[in-house]
């Protein structure tokens, strides 16, 4: 460049103190910056990830260890550099990051002297650290090679590992005052609360993962963390509504609706352990996932739903794939998401629908997931859930079903014929779909029915009955449980009086 020529540009380099400070403001809680270092753990396809919280008063730490692939010194070294990776670059389907920000920023918010220390398989183990307190000091961005610790113990627990990973976090100046003393039993009560808190919210981020077949484990201070299902899938009174595949310009997302039971239908424990970290009305909504890692945990996403009492059984899932990060406007701390214009309608009506089932199972009190649990005589149609397929067959002890079946051998063969052919042919898809158009287009049982086509099919039943020397007691009971005659209690007991007389 010619002499008298200045250049068209300066270099504005960030003052490191100015810079440090900031990126500790981004808004990580504790447990979702512990959260942020086991996703690191899941990438690098670790099995087990050990956590451990110190209690030495000014002096605690905590440590993250995990058995993943590790990494060797260029690879370290790349991981701790802020910024490492672009946020616009492709990522893989076990890779939780985006922004190249997370290992850096989450233990920035949490403490002032980060430490790793990393091996690859038959490798050397490499150490580096960040030092908040030296880097503004010296006011350059110095990545240390070498550390005086204390804690050399928990760096060198991964040395009976073939490969793995440990972070150290010391100086927990927001988790710790500076002057907390070991014996000081306040800090040491919050302290252990922060140890329940982060618990509670690995269990419930990473359930997905943990209920793996080969599933991940996650250790605090020694103990597994159980996972926590937002879904309650394992109970039977659960109602898992259809999946539905929304196709968007930048890809598809898969929405799973459920109806958690209603309380009567639940054990206190199970009742307690589903209100979640925030309880039962806190916890409705979009459970929002991506790469199974949920990222939003009960949140109606600003379509004007109000979080209402009898709302809190709508659960809705959502798998949103890696290539949409930027759509559905995904932070830094991996707990904020917002659906892109064209996946709002779609959303808005399955949640409308969820809603609305919801609150029917809420004021019905658990009768509409009854039909899992009651007599064999009550429903018509029974709901079968197998290794989490569903389908619907008809009640073979329902009583018109075994007058039909009790002709001859023929009639029989015909009969079950055809009921195969119905339970195979449920268009369960197009009731789904009719649903979502408008919930005001659904018939209740009966409706526009005259009361003699009613009682006809009451005297049928009555007839059964009254032909295997059931009681007239006994059936003016049966009837009156019996799905859909419940709702016209004046006609079952008109039929009975009836038919008792004769």
């Amino acid at each position: 460049m010619p002499e008298d020529e200045s250049p068209v540009y300066e270099i504005a380099e960030p003052r490191p103190s100015a810079m440090i400070e900031s990126l500790r403001a981004v808004g990580y809680s504790l447990p979702t910056a512990v959260a942020d270092l086991v996703d690191n753990s899941i990438a690098a396809l670790a099995q087990n990830v050990w956590i451990h919280f110190e209690w030495n008063g000014s002096e605690s730490y905590v440590s993250i260890r995990d058995d993943g692939h590790g990494m060797d010194e260029k690879e370290l070294v790349n991981a701790m550099t802020l910024g490492s990776r672009s946020p616009l670059e492709a990522r893989g389907y076990q890779d939780l990051g985006r922004f190249g920000l997370g290992l850096k920023t989450a233990s920035f918010s949490q403490c002032r002297k980060l430490i790793v220390r990393s091996q690859r398989a038959a490798g050397q183990a490499s150490l580096r650290c960040w030092d908040l307190d030296y880097v503004s000091n010296k006011a350059e961005w110095r990545l240390l090679k070498q550390v005086d610790t204390n804690n050399s113990g928990a760096l060198a627990a991964i040395d009976t590992f073939q490969s793995g990973t440990v972070v150290l976090w010391e100086i927990l100046d927001r988790l710790v005052s500076a002057t907390a003393n070991i014996s000081e039993k306040r800090a040491h009560t919050r302290f252990l609360e922060s140890i329940r808190d982060v618990e509670r919210h690995l269990a419930m981020v990473f359930h997905r993962f943990l209920e793996r077949r080969n599933p991940l484990r996650i250790w605090i201070n020694g103990n597994l963390i159980e996972p926590w299902d937002p879904f309650l899938k394992s109970e039977t009174a659960t109602q898992s509504l259809p999946e539905e595949v929304i196709q968007l310009s930048s890809g598809i997302i898969r929405v799973s609706p459920y109806v958690l039971p209603h309380h009567s239908k639940l054990s206190e424990d199970v009742f307690k352990l589903a209100s979640g970290v925030n309880g039962w009305n806190a916890q409705q909504g979009f459970y929002v996932y991506r790469n199974e890692r949920l990222l939003v945990p009960g949140h109606w996403l600003g379509f004007g739903f109000q979080k209402e009492e009898h709302y809190k059984l709508a659960r809705i899932q959502v798998d949103v794939p890696t290539s949409m990060d930027f759509e559905w406007a995904i932070d830094v701390k991996k707990s904020r998401a917002r659906p892109p214009a064209d996946a709002r309608e779609p959303l808005r009506k399955l949640a409308r629908l969820t809603r609305e089932v919801a609150s029917g199972i809420y004021r019905n009190k658990g009768r509409i997931i009854g039909r899992t649990i009651s007599d064999d005589f009550v429903f018509i149609w029974l709901r079968h859930d197998k290794q989490g397929k569903i389908s619907y067959k008809i009640n073979r002890e329902h009583p018109l079903v075994l007058a039909a079946l009790s002709g001859s051998q023929d009639d029989k063969s015909r009969v079950n014929a055809l009921l195969r052919l119905v339970e195979e042919t449920v268009p369960k898809e197009q009731i789904w779909i009719d649903n979502q158009e408008s919930l005001e287009s659904r018939t209740e049982p009966f409706e526009g029915a005259e009361r003699r086509e009613i009682e006809s099919l009451l005297d049928e039943i009555y007839s059964y009955f009254s032909s295997n020397n059931m009681a007239s007691d006994l059936i003016r009971e049966r009837l009156c449980s019996m799905e859909p005659f419940s709702r016209f209690p004046e006609l079952v007991e008109r039929v009975c009086n009836r038919r008792g007389r004769h």
